[in-house]
């Protein structure tokens, strides 16, 4: 059972070492679509004993197989052809999003076009590194400095941007010479089948990609397996605080990108009807549901009032619907669970702040995951709406003092992964960026780059995904101090 349009050969099989085999415990994955609530497709559903078949399988094609001593240049023309494979199948990336996720079919198309040239960016920056490089000495007559890969590498990839996360953590294993494991969202795991069809359409040895959804039991299994030599996780502060625990007991190497409570600060040149249509069309993307999203809006508080009333006006306009319809503006959210955390945070803002706005379900929608975009005012920074990560279409509004106050307030979390300023001043926002604490910052907006490495401070993660930088976090340095220079490197 598949969703229409996708187009998955195997559903009901992992696929690991190079075959399509089935689930030892002959489950299956149901997958629910958060606009109607009822099961849109099924798929194989991986075990303890199938996340310890997909490590062997990993751990034997990169200590016998031909993939890490691969020269890069063929390493990286295989994995072009894994790109060509995706281009095709854009459509059906977007389809799986939309049915699985509940993403805007408006936005899944350009979306997933764009991973999509991501990965052959990504390519870019593998043809040109150097994974061998000449350095002068003293302490021999060669120093060569050698970038290997770090081996068998667990990608786990959360349900929000199944494909794209998913998606860049292959690339980089990959064009390094690691082999990988997949371990997507339990919720959205067909765009892994298409990124694993890929590889093997492109040649991929045996081994080399595999692919084995499960709940969280069994990724943990797979996290704490000994022949897993680093971990790239995309998720939860939680998650990642467990991941690094079972990493560190065996000095496991690990890549986390974790949660965020990013904040906007709105300085005194930008115009307050700019700001309340930035803001909350800034919200409805995915419904709130990305890590890097702005929910704390810091102003000063002689505007806050005017504000808010501007920002409940733009939220009282937004279209609500279905994700199929080329008119909604917001989704639903991807899940019950999801449902039911942000009306648990809803509550829990009613009893310390100013509910200004929505708050509750769509009057017209009486199924499906849908929550209005909400706006509560007078927000208290230390208060658990404006510490802890929602996940959904829920904002904060926070007066300061003046822009020294809002720096503090801005930096006030245990996150650190994005922020911004809203001015018209390039300068200021750069001034303002530097002393914010976080791993991205953008004026007049959420602006990410996938291009540029991205990351976070504090909570937020350890390493950097995308740009070049990314590269690092898949391999080891080896420093050689030889008697002569090779004759071949």
């Amino acid at each position: 059972m598949l969703p229409h349009g996708v187009k998955i050969a195997h559903p009901d099989k992992l696929y690991i070492g190079g075959q399509w085999v089935p689930a030892h415990s002959g489950r299956l994955l149901e997958l629910v679509s958060p606009n109607t609530e009822q099961v849109v497709a099924t798929c194989a559903e991986a075990d303890e004993a199938d996340m310890d078949a997909a490590v062997a399988a990993a751990r034997a094609a990169f200590d016998c197989g031909p993939w890490p001593t691969t020269p890069p240049a063929e390493r990286v023309a295989a994995f072009r052809r894994m790109v060509a494979h995706l281009e095709g199948r854009v459509p059906e990336l977007a389809a799986a999003w939309t049915a699985q996720m509940g993403g805007l079919a408006s936005f899944a198309g350009a979306m997933h076009g764009g991973s999509v040239m991501g990965l052959a960016q990504i390519a870019g920056f593998a043809e040109a590194f150097e994974f061998v490089q000449q350095r002068a000495t003293v302490g021999a007559a060669a120093g060569i400095v050698v970038h290997e890969p770090v081996g068998v590498v667990a990608a786990i990839a959360p349900w929000n941007g199944p494909f794209g996360i998913m998606a860049n953590k292959v690339a980089y294993a990959l064009l390094t010479g690691c082999t990988v494991v997949m371990k997507p969202s339990p919720e959205t795991p067909l765009e892994a089948y298409i990124i694993a069809e890929a590889a093997a359409a492109a040649g991929i040895p045996a081994g080399v990609v595999n692919l084995v959804p499960g709940h969280r039991e069994a990724a943990d299994h797979l996290v704490n397996n000994h022949g897993v030599d680093k971990v790239s996780f995309t998720g939860s502060t939680l998650a990642g605080k467990r991941i690094a625990q079972v990493c560190g007991e065996r000095i496991a190497r690990y890549t986390l990108e974790l949660g965020g409570k990013s904040a906007a600060i709105i300085r005194d040149d930008f115009p307050t009807d700019a700001a309340a249509k930035l803001l909350t069309g800034t919200l409805n993307m995915m419904s709130g549901q990305v890590c890097a999203m702005l929910t704390r809006a810091i102003v000063p508080k002689a505007r806050h009032d005017e504000l808010a009333a501007a920002i409940a006006a733009e939220m009282r306009q937004v279209v609500i619907g279905h994700s199929d319809d080329p008119a909604t503006q917001l989704g639903p959210l991807a899940m019950k669970r999801q449902l039911e955390r942000v009306e648990m945070y809803i509550e829990e803002g009613k009893r310390t702040a100013d509910l200004i706005c929505g708050g509750g379900r769509p009057k017209h929608l009486n199924q499906g995951y849908f929550i209005e975009p909400t706006l509560f005012a007078n927000v208290d920074n230390r208060s658990r709406i404006a510490q802890e990560e929602i996940f959904g279409p829920v904002l904060s509004l926070i007066p300061c003092e003046d822009e020294e106050d809002a720096i503090r307030i801005a930096n006030e979390s245990n996150y650190g992964l994005n922020g911004s300023v809203l001015t018209q001043d390039a300068q200021a926002a750069y001034a303002i960026g530097r002393r914010i604490r976080t791993g991205g910052f953008g004026q007049n907006g959420l602006r990410m780059d996938f291009g540029l490495p991205f990351g976070g401070f504090k909570q937020s993660g350890i390493g950097r995904e995308g740009g070049p930088e990314g590269l690092w976090g898949y391999l080891e340095t080896k420093t050689m101090l030889l008697d002569a220079m090779p004759a071949q490197l």
